[in-house]
């Protein structure tokens, strides 16, 4: 389906941003106008609270503007991948930016020399600099990485550099690859596709499974030493950045971003190794009850429980997700039917629309593009993608400017909470015993995906930025043996690791994340003990957690997790969310009989 065949109800209302790409080009003129005030603020900074004070607020003046141009040019971008005139905006906004980063890249220089003594007089004096004494302090908390004046212009001019494998990922993923059909037992064919692929995999149809894995694994096969390179090219700009800003690593840069210690990466990896066995006992209870000789990859995925009828249009999917979060309150649930009333979500696919699922947080609303296929897998993407919208509501309503965007760190507790409370929901509602079944393995998938197998990414990633640092070469051959090792360590000896699945590092857009994939599971684990707290405990555990989605980047994230009574210094959280993985493991085999 083409973009202009869509229902205007189910795509998102871009115009609240700009009316037109005419009004969007006159705001990015208008934003230029920032470049002479950065420059002009230049050598000032510690003169006095007041300048220091015009700059904190051109920053937040900026922000708000900067960001409603990504927002525009970004999501337009992702409905069509394919329409240039989308590509040239971003990269027009992208220069800007660098400019802005160019010219303001004195900033942090002139707010390290100032002295304790004498912003601790001005905090005092000027009551409005005192709001940004933690954005400052983060500035100063970073002494040891900020360079020179010079050195930090010459990074900031490197910055569009450095998006370059992200976005030649994303022309070749998403506009430039297109696959054969697959076949099922029938004989008929079946379009693949970034959206459709999955679906497929929920097939009961072995042979339809067997075909669309194989014909999407044979385009990336064919593709394999560019996706090498574009990958490489990502984890020497890491290392690159990381090298010049002084720290260790390319993990302990990405992490300081986020005030989050190593030791909550290291000790995520070595929890779930530690489970493994769990997995591992799935995957042999899988394979039995799936009743085949040998449990491939494009097994995982179809439910064992093969007769139970969970397609689920989009207007029932959102009356499902309205039930699952009623015990949020009814305040939580007025933003949630604001958001589908007043068409924040993107919901079907079309022709060259980006994959896959997100939230964008915009400051006038949350944008959330869909590729919905009527499963029950995009039921959960649906909660899943509103709590981060919602999150992103909590924080702009609540938060100044300044702290209003949220870390990545927490960004995944409030989706999957949501995920979670849907679950408890749907298992709490059926009579039915081979529906419970149904629903128990698709939770146990949902661990399996998100816990288990965003770990695996999270560790394949470390271990590529690692061979990086150590100057190994990131061929085809090196990234694939990895991947299939890896695949070998976690689903353990019941499977057989596939010859396609080596290349399965290929298609995950995350890798280009910066370290992102780990917070799915940090966030997962979060999450199953948060919405087991909210359905436990009520009002209370709904308060903290309300104060937690408004806390933006008010406070660090571990903190603010603290505060919604989770703590994820420590392993307890995913162990105990892998013992309940383990008691609805058993749960399942005797309901299966």
């Amino acid at each position: 389906m083409e973009r202009s065949e869509q229902q205007k109800a189910y795509t998102w209302a871009i115009e609240d941003l700009f009316p037109s790409d005419e009004a969007w080009q006159s705001a990015l003129g208008e934003a230029k106008e920032f470049l002479p005030r950065i420059k002009a603020l230049e050598g000032h900074l510690g003169e006095s609270a007041e300048t220091l004070l015009s700059s904190m607020k051109l920053e937040d003046e900026m922000s708000v503007a900067l960001m409603d141009l990504l927002e525009y040019a970004a999501r337009k971008g992702d409905e069509d991948t394919r329409v240039a005139k989308y590509q040239d905006m971003m990269a027009q906004l992208t220069a800007l930016l660098v400019e802005i980063n160019t010219a303001s890249s004195y900033e942090d220089n002139e707010i390290l020399a100032i002295s304790d003594e004498t912003l601790e007089s001005w905090y005092a004096r000027t009551p409005d600099l005192a709001l940004y004494r933690r954005k400052l302090e983060q500035v100063r908390r970073r002494r040891a990485h900020i360079l020179s004046p010079a050195e930090e212009t010459l990074l900031a001019s490197a910055g569009e550099l450095s998006e370059g494998p992200d976005n030649i990922f994303s022309m070749l993923n998403d506009a430039d690859m297109t696959f054969p059909d697959a076949i099922d037992s029938q004989g008929n064919a079946h379009p693949v596709t970034h959206g459709s692929y999955i679906p497929l995999m929920y097939s009961q149809d072995r042979t339809l499974r067997k075909s669309a894995f194989e014909q999407l694994y044979s385009v990336y096969r064919q593709f394999r030493n560019t996706s090498a390179a574009v990958l490489s090219a990502q984890a020497k700009q890491l290392l690159f950045f990381s090298r010049a800003r002084k720290y260790p690593s390319s993990l302990a840069a990405a992490l300081d971003a986020n005030e989050v210690p190593v030791e909550v990466y290291h000790n995520l990896i070595s929890a779930v190794r530690a489970n493994l066995p769990k997995l591992h006992r799935y995957t042999a209870v899988r394979k039995k009850l799936l009743g085949v000789d040998e449990l491939h990859f494009y097994d995982l995925y179809t439910p064992i429980v093969g007769d139970v009828d969970m397609t689920v249009p989009f207007e029932e999917g959102k009356k499902l997700v309205e039930e699952a979060l009623a015990p949020m309150g009814e305040d939580y649930l007025k933003i949630l039917r604001e958001g589908f009333r007043n068409r924040w979500i993107d919901v079907y696919e079309n022709t060259g629309k980006r994959s896959g699922a997100y939230s964008a947080g915009a400051r006038v609303h949350p944008f959330v593009l869909l590729n919905y296929h009527d499963t029950l897998n995009d039921v959960f993407t649906l909660a899943h993608e509103m709590g981060h919208a919602i999150h992103s509501y909590h924080s702009n309503k609540h938060q100044p400017v300044a702290y209003a965007d949220y870390v990545i760190f927490v960004a995944e507790v409030a989706s999957t909470c949501n995920e979670a409370l849907l679950m408890e929901h749907l298992l709490a509602k059926t009579t039915d015993r081979r529906e419970r079944a149904y629903l128990i393995n698709y939770f146990l998938e949902q661990f399996r995906t998100t816990l288990y197998r965003q770990t695996m990414f999270a560790e394949f990633e470390l271990k590529i930025n690692e061979m990086a640092q150590r100057g190994e070469g990131l061929t085809a051959d090196a990234l694939c043996d990895l991947y299939r090792q890896l695949n070998a360590d976690y689903f353990g000896p019941d499977i057989v690791v596939d010859d396609e699945i080596a290349l399965e590092w290929a298609r995950i857009p995350h890798f280009f994340y910066d370290f992102y994939v780990y917070q799915y599971a940090t966030g997962y684990s979060a999450a199953i003990a948060l919405s087991r707290r909210i359905l436990k405990e009520g009002e209370q555990a709904v308060k903290d957690y309300v104060k937690f989605l408004s806390g933006g980047c008010s406070a660090d994230p571990i903190t603010l997790l603290r505060g919604a009574g989770v703590d994820m210094a420590t392993p307890q959280p995913v162990n105990e969310a892998l013992e309940l993985f383990d008691r609805l493991l058993d749960e399942m085999e005797e309901l299966l009989g």
